[in-house]
C-alpha cells in the first residue's frame, strides 16, 4: 500500500493536513534539544522528511541520521530528497522493520517515529525495539495522530477525517484503499495516556505526553533508562 500511494505521498500530508504536518516535525525536533553530537534513529522514516528535519533545524542538528523504513519506494523517493538537499554525507537510509531494527544495542543517541507507529503490525514490539537501540539516558520522539477532545472540534475533525480525507486521498493517489485506513487506523490506536502508558510498559522513564492542534497529534517524549527489558 505504502509503495503505491509513495509518489503523491508528501503532496497528500501537505493537502490534508493544510501544511500543519511540517510544523508538528520541526516542534517534534526542536523539543529533543539537538546538540550536534547526536546519532539519530528515524524509524518509519517514509520520503524522510523528519530525518531531514533533524539534520537541518535551526533549532540544533543531529551529527548523524539513520532513516529505516519497510517501503522500497518510499525509500527510493526518501533516497532522491536527501541527494537534493545535498544531506547524503549526514544522512543514510536502510529498509528494515521496525519489530526486528537492523541496529546493535545502544547505537543511538536519539530516535524518532512520525506517523508511522500506528502502521507497525506489532507496536508494542517496535517499542520495545527502539528502547534496545537507545543508549542509556537516549531520547525518544514520537509522533502520532489522535482525535480532539474539545466537543465541537471533535465533531467537526471526524466528519472531515472519515468522509473528506479519504475522497480527498483517494482522488489524489489513485489508491482505493489507503486513504480509507488511515481514519480506521487512528479510531483504533490508543492516545495520549495510553500510549504514554504503552511506552512504559517497553522500558521508557520519564514519558510526556502532549496534545498538538487540540489533540489532533501527540508528541510523546520519553528517555530510555539503564533498565533492560526482555
Amino acid at each position: 500500500m505504502f509503495d503505491g500511494i509513495a509518489r503523491r505521498y508528501d503532496r497528500l500530508n501537505h493537502l490534508l493536513s493544510a501544511g500543519l504536518d511540517r510544523r508538528w516535525r520541526r516542534y517534534a525536533i526542536r523539543e529533543l534539544k539537538l546538540t550536534g553530537r547526536e546519532r539519530v534513529l528515524d524509524v518509519c522514516t517514509g520520503t524522510a522528511d523528519l530525518a531531514i528535519e533533524a539534520a537541518t533545524s535551526s533549532s540544533g542538528q543531529a551529527r548523524e541520521v539513520i532513516g529505516v523504513d519497510f517501503s522500497s519506494e518510499m525509500l527510493r523517493l526518501a533516497q532522491r530528497k536527501i541527494h537534493e538537499a545535498s544531506l547524503a554525507a549526514r544522512v543514510r537510509i536502510a529498509r528494515g522493520d521496525a519489530t526486528q531494527l537492523p541496529l546493535p544495542d545502544w547505537s543511538a543517541d536519539v530516535a524518532t517515529v512520525a506517523f508511522g507507529i500506528r502502521n507497525v503490525v506489532d507496536p508494542v514490539q517496535a517499542c520495545r525495539e527502539l528502547h534496545r537501540v537507545l543508549v542509556p539516558g537516549g531520547q525518544l520522539a514520537i509522533l502520532e495522530f489522535g482525535a480532539p477532545r474539545i466537543p465541537g472540534i471533535r465533531t467537526m475533525y471526524l466528519w472531515y477525517f472519515k468522509y473528506v480525507l479519504p475522497l480527498v486521498g483517494r482522488a489524489v493517489s489513485q489508491h482505493s484503499d489507503a486513504y480509507s485506513y488511515l481514519p480506521e487506523s487512528v479510531m483504533h490506536f490508543p492516545a495520549g495516556e495510553a500510549f504514554a502508558d504503552l511506552l512504559r510498559s517497553a522500558g521508557f522513564d520519564d514519558v510526556r505526553s502532549q496534545p498538538l492542534t487540540f489533540g489532533i497529534v501527540w508528541l510523546y517524549i520519553a528517555t530510555r533508562g539503564p533498565k533492560v527489558v526482555g
